[in-house]
């Protein structure tokens, strides 16, 4: 892994050791499942992935915001954003990551 940043590549490495598929293979099949989550998401559609979460997309309604710096009221447009919601298997995972 890079850093402390799971990137594609990585994620397709660790196809390559695992699945046994080639280095291409690999990199076609972690582009082919992103692009399938990232699909759902633009058509509206909840992705749940068991055991690790789901993702959501949600509607937020126009308002007025406050610039910090200035304390000026800007319009703020209506848009769709993405949600993230990890399962309780994934908390628990990380909260025992963080007993180490």
């Amino acid at each position: 892994m890079s850093g402390n940043t799971l990137t594609r590549l990585d994620l397709s490495e660790a196809v390559f050791r695992e699945v046994g598929l080639s280095r291409n293979e690999s990199a076609e099949l972690v582009e082919s499942v992103l692009k399938h989550i990232s699909d759902a998401l633009v058509r509206g559609e909840n992705v749940k992935i068991s055991s690790f979460g789901t993702f959501n997309i949600r509607d937020k309604n126009a308002r007025m915001g406050r610039n910090p710096k200035t304390g000026e009221e800007v319009p703020i447009k209506p848009r769709r954003v993405l949600s993230f919601r990890p399962s309780h298997l994934m908390k628990d995972r990380v909260a025992e990551g963080n007993k180490s």
